[in-house]
């Protein structure tokens, strides 16, 4: 050794020294990086609409997802030029509001066309040359619930997302800065495959600009990985419940448009009563 100590007290203070300087260091490192993470806006997912309440909407995008069928109908509608998308709860105040503007009335229950309206929740349903221009008044069995259920929680903003606007939502979250709640409709409260996914696709795509703290949101990511490269695959192998329902109504090709990206890639946003683009 080139270097020597008066005595073993000087050695040890040295090394007391060096060990609190290191320690130090370290601490101050771990402080940098929760100051980093602290500055992102969270991102929380609620798996279901029965799940909602345990979060606060107030400073929130609130996502509502509602993969087949209703958020991806209302894409398409408003990609092909629909003016607005008004989401009502009930077939009654479909009825009612669809007479008074001369909307087009539509929704369904259990994934059939409501009784009481001629038009249902297919996506292919609203082609440029029939809405363009048009109001489409749309009732459904989860997605149109959910969306009022974050009103009446006080959400900052309202949007709505599927497959055919993947990039369109991850882009404006990721734009907006704002904590966000990603919404599953689900089936009737209960967790549903497809809902999930989607967010998951969400979280993959813009969880660095976020603070993730949610089992749910990790969860979900987690199976969209899974299943990224043959969505209808997955749903098939596992027997995903909604796959079943529309399925059997013959609904295969709703399904599979539903789970492909971009396909109507535009960011319906809730103003006033009526969903929009802007």
């Amino acid at each position: 050794m080139t270097e020597t100590y008066l005595n073993v007290k000087e050695a040890e203070t040295l090394f007391q020294y060096n060990f609190r300087g290191s320690s130090l260091n370290t601490y101050f490192c771990s402080i940098q990086y929760l100051l980093m993470n602290n500055t992102r806006p969270t991102l929380y997912t609620s798996l279901s609409p029965a799940l909602l309440h345990l979060y606060d909407l107030s400073n929130c995008t609130v996502v509502i997802i509602d993969v087949l069928r209703a958020t991806s109908t209302i894409a398409t509608a408003l990609y092909n030029g629909a003016k607005s998308v008004i989401p009502v709860d009930s077939v009654s105040r479909c009825i009612e509001i669809g007479k008074q503007i001369h909307g087009i009335t539509a929704g369904e229950r259990d994934g059939k066309v409501a009784e009481g309206l001629i038009h249902g929740n297919s996506p292919f349903e609203y082609p440029r040359e029939f809405i363009e221009g048009k109001t489409l008044v749309l009732t459904t069995t989860n997605g149109t619930r959910l969306l009022q259920m974050a009103l009446d929680k006080g959400a900052k903003e309202i949007i709505t997302g599927s497959f055919p606007n993947l990039s369109a939502v991850c882009d404006h979250l990721a734009e907006k800065k704002q904590n966000v709640i990603l919404g599953c409709a689900a089936w009737k409260d209960r967790v549903n495959m497809e809902d999930m996914l989607f967010a998951g696709a969400v979280i993959s795509n813009i969880k660095k600009h976020f603070s993730i703290n949610c089992d749910s949101s990790h969860l979900a990511e987690t199976i969209y990985k899974k299943a990224e490269k043959d969505l209808f695959g997955f749903m098939k192998k596992n027997e995903a419940s909604h796959y079943h329902r529309l399925m059997g109504f013959g609904l295969e090709k709703d399904i599979r448009y539903c789970l492909t990206a971009d396909g109507a890639n535009v960011l319906p946003k809730y103003d006033n009563g009526n969903l929009v683009v802007k």
